[in-house]
C-alpha cells in the first residue's frame, strides 16, 4: 500500500516503517536520567492538554453549526407550510441595492423593513421574527422600531429606534435631554442591545429648545449609545434649525429624516428633502409607500373586515377610505393596477420603485404582516423608466414642482 516509488524507500523490502509514516517507533527508548524522564512527562502533559483544547474547540465548532442547521431547518418547514421554498427567498438577496444614508458613510438597503405594522401588535412574535429572517436573507439590513411599538417586546435585528412616546407622564414622553437620554436607555435595555445604528427624534417638540434636543443627540452619540441620529416628521424648516445649532455650537447634525411618501403624498420628498439633501447632506428614509394599504386595491370595493381600516384605532383611514378624496384615489388606483399588469409586476411591486427613483431617497420602509406581503414587496422592479414615471405622473395628475419651476 505504501510501496516507495523506484523501489528505494525506506524500512525492509521497500517499505515504509511506522516510524518513517509517523514519526514515533513501537519500541521505547532507553532514557539516559531520570532528568529525561520528568521532561517527556512534562511533554505528554503538554501534548494531552493541547488535545483537549483542540477537542474543546471541535466541540464547540460542532454545537455552533448543529444550532445553524437547526434554526435553518426550522425555517424551511415554515416556509414550506407558506408554499414557499429557501431557495426563492434567497434568491433576490444578491439583488438587494444598497444606499449610503444622505450624504453619510452609512451604507442601508433601498428597503427596510417598518414597524408600524411587522412590529406592532397586529402580528404574533413569531410572525414577526420570521418576516425578519426572511427580510435578511433577502438582503434587508435596515430595521426600524421606536419606543412604544408593541411595547419593545421586539429584541432582534433592530438597529434603529425613534424617541418621543415613552408614558403617560410629562417627563416621558417629548424631547427633552432627560427624556431623550432616559427614553434611548429604555429602549436599549427592552431591545438587548448595547446601541442603536440611528436614534430618530420621532417629530418636534415645540416645548423643548433646539439646542437642548441638539445636544442631547450629540451626547448619547459620544456615549456610544447611538451612532448617527435622524428626524421624523420634521419640516425642511425645522431640519435646517437643527443643522444650523449644530455647526454653531459644534455639535452633531441630524443625517436622515423619515417622511410618510407615496403616489397622494408627494411635495415634501420630492421637493423639500432634495434641496436639504443637497445644502446639507440631509437624506430620505420614507414609509407608508402603499398608503396604508390603498394602494393595494384591498378598499376598492369597501372596508373588508379584516383589513386594517376596520380594525380599533384606524378610524381615521376608514374615513380616509369612505371619504370623497378616498374616491377619487381609488379610482387613479384601479388605472394604475392596469398599468403594473402591463409591465409584469404588482401593483405593490410598481409603488415601491416609483419611491425609490426620488432623488435623495435612501431607503423604503416596508410594513407587511405575513411572508407572501414581504417577498411579493422585494421583488421590486429593478429601475423606472422615463416613459413609465411620465405616464404614472400624468395619470395622478398631481406632480409637485420645484421652487425654481414656480419662479419660472
Amino acid at each position: 500500500m505504501f510501496a516507495s516509488r523506484g523501489g528505494s524507500g525506506g524500512g525492509k523490502g521497500g517499505k515504509y516503517s511506522m516510524e518513517d509514516l509517523y514519526g514515533f517507533s513501537k519500541k521505547p527508548k532507553a532514557s539516559s536520567s531520570s532528568g529525561s524522564l520528568v521532561a517527556k512527562a512534562a511533554a505528554r502533559s503538554s501534548k494531552s492538554s493541547d488535545q483537549r483544547k483542540e477537542s474543546e474547540a471541535l466541540a464547540s465548532q460542532i454545537l455552533e453549526a448543529a444550532h445553524r442547521l437547526v434554526e435553518r431547518r426550522r425555517l424551511e418547514l415554515y416556509l414550506r407550510e407558506c408554499g414557499l421554498s429557501l431557495a426563492e427567498c434567497e434568491a433576490g438577496r444578491s439583488a438587494m441595492a444598497y444606499r449610503n444614508l444622505g450624504k453619510s458613510g452609512l451604507r442601508v438597503s433601498c428597503l427596510g423593513l417598518g414597524t408600524w405594522v411587522t412590529f406592532g401588535s397586529q402580528i404574533s412574535d413569531e410572525m414577526a421574527e420570521n418576516l425578519m429572517t426572511i427580510a435578511y436573507e433577502n438582503g434587508v439590513n435596515l430595521f426600524d422600531t421606536a419606543e412604544v411599538y408593541a411595547s419593545g417586546r421586539r429584541s432582534s435585528f433592530v438597529i434603529t429606534t425613534k424617541i418621543y412616546w415613552g408614558g403617560q407622564a410629562e417627563t416621558e414622553r417629548g424631547l427633552s435631554r432627560k427624556h431623550i437620554i432616559e427614553g434611548l436607555r429604555g429602549s436599549l435595555s427592552r431591545l438587548q442591545l448595547e446601541y442603536v445604528d440611528i436614534v430618530f427624534a420621532n417629530r418636534n417638540d415645540v416645548n423643548s429648545p433646539m439646542e437642548e434636543i441638539v445636544r442631547a443627540m450629540t451626547f448619547v452619540i459620544n456615549q456610544g449609545m447611538a451612532m448617527y441620529w435622524g428626524t421624523s416628521r420634521w419640516s425642511a424648516m425645522e431640519i435646517m434649525e437643527a443643522y444650523s445649532v449644530a455647526r454653531q455650537f459644534n455639535l452633531i447634525p441630524p443625517v436622515c429624516e423619515q417622511a410618510e411618501y407615496h403616489y397622494f403624498q408627494r411635495d415634501k420628498v420630492e421637493v423639500q428633502l432634495p434641496e436639504l439633501y443637497h445644502k446639507i447632506g440631509v437624506g430620505a428614509m420614507t414609509w407608508s409607500p402603499l398608503a396604508c394599504g390603498l394602494i393595494t386595491g384591498k378598499y376598492s370595493d369597501g372596508v373588508p373586515e379584516c383589513s386594517r381600516a376596520a380594525m380599533k384605532g384606524y378610524q381615521w383611514l376608514k374615513e380616509r377610505v369612505n371619504s370623497e378624496e378616498g374616491r377619487r384615489q381609488l379610482a387613479k388606483i384601479k388605472e394604475l393596477h392596469l398599468l403594473a399588469d402591463r409591465l409584469g409586476c404588482t401593483a405593490a411591486q410598481l409603488a415601491i420603485a416609483w419611491c425609490l427613483r426620488s432623488e435623495g431617497v435612501s431607503s423604503v420602509l416596508l410594513g407587511v404582516s405575513n411572508t407572501e406581503q414581504l417577498l411579493e414587496n422585494l421583488g421590486i422592479l429593478s429601475q423606472m423608466t422615463p416613459q413609465t414615471i411620465t405616464e404614472i405622473d400624468a395619470l395622478l395628475g398631481n406632480k409637485p414642482h420645484s421652487k425654481k419651476e414656480s419662479r419660472a
